[in-house]
């Protein structure tokens, strides 16, 4: 997410590489904009310490307090000053922690946070420059560094909700063919991450963060309707799981509103961000339904993220009275 002023303080000209006619909004600060996710996340919250109870509000605190820290020591550390008033540090270390199953060790938080600050951000220059969703990297890394502590048992942790216990509705469909019901499914009362049970309450959140136009709507709608659309082929073909199936279990309603939409690691055109919202919600099918891997919103995002250049090339809109003429 861009900013005006760089970490140190110093004041550089914003310049807007783009096809005029250019409009800009002052209103539409890193802190405004973080302040719209945070109020976006408090239904999700309020379901996952319903649901979880302390176990959720230790994953939050945990990986939130790690990533703000970590922030501040990253910045410390390359002489600059820390810009944690904007918010963002909190909002990606919360985000981490929602997508934390229950049992999770605390050393998993803490250590996910660390390296959402670190790898995720210091390492390609701070705020606004990273190529990756930072929230993702921590989780990505400790999914990587600690399998065992992030296995089945971590979302049977006796700190969960008695609700909520069991395997996750996509682990308990690939492993025994189970479905489950999609009242409890949307409303969260099944196994899973600390925030991703919640589809209703993700849904809700995610769309006020579109009328403010704090996140592209491009991005979850082609998220979503590809998922929708693979689903319900997958279905037709004999797949247990219908499409409001897949939409309500695992993180990819949390994933599509409060992750996906990220605004540095995704594309800046709206075609682009509809391509992008496509993509992923196809590799999270694609994941689901033929790998050993049951759920996919991670990895689909970052993969995707990776695509953000080239998606950003493909489709530079056409400048107003058509196509700069080449000589001959």
């Amino acid at each position: 997410m861009a900013t005006d002023v760089e970490a140190n303080g110093a004041a550089e000209p914003v310049l807007e590489v783009a096809p005029g006619p250019h409009v800009a909004s002052g209103s539409l600060t890193t802190r405004r904009m973080m302040g719209d996710v945070l109020l976006a996340l408090l239904p999700l919250v309020v379901v996952a310490v319903a649901l979880f109870r302390q176990a959720a509000l230790l994953q939050m605190a945990i990986a939130a307090v790690a990533t703000v820290g970590g922030e501040a020591l990253f910045a410390r550390w390359r002489g600059r000053r820390a810009t944690l008033g904007d918010g963002s540090a909190l909002v990606t270390g919360l985000i981490l922690g929602l997508s934390l199953p229950p049992g999770a060790p605390w050393y998993v938080g803490a250590i996910g946070g660390l390296a959402a600050a670190g790898l995720g951000k210091a390492v390609f220059g701070g705020l606004g420059q990273n190529i990756f969703n930072p929230a993702m990297v921590g989780r990505a890394f400790v999914m990587i560094a600690f399998p065992a502590a992030l296995g089945a048992e971590a979302y049977l942790a006796p700190a969960a909700a008695a609700a909520t216990t069991g395997a996750t509705p996509l682990t308990a469909l690939q492993m025994t063919g189970e479905v489950a019901p999609l009242g409890p499914l949307w409303l969260g009362l099944t196994a899973g991450s600390v925030g991703e049970t919640g589809a209703l309450a993700a849904l809700a959140g995610g769309l006020y963060l579109c009328i403010r136009r704090t996140a592209a709507w491009q991005i979850p709608t082609g998220m979503l309707l590809a998922a929708a659309v693979i689903a319900g082929l997958v279905s037709l073909a004999g797949g247990s799981f219908t499409p409001a199936h897949h939409l309500g279990a695992g993180a990819l309603m949390f994933g599509a509103f409060f992750i996906a939409t990220d605004p540095v690691s995704s594309p800046l055109t709206p075609k682009g961000r509809f391509v992008f919202g496509a993509g992923t919600g196809a590799l999270v099918m694609l994941m689901r339904t033929l790998s050993g891997y049951p759920e996919g919103v991670m990895f689909a995002i970052l993969i995707m993220n990776a695509f953000t250049p080239l998606i950003n090339r493909a489709t530079i809109p056409t400048p107003v009275g058509g196509p700069v003429p080449r000589r001959a």
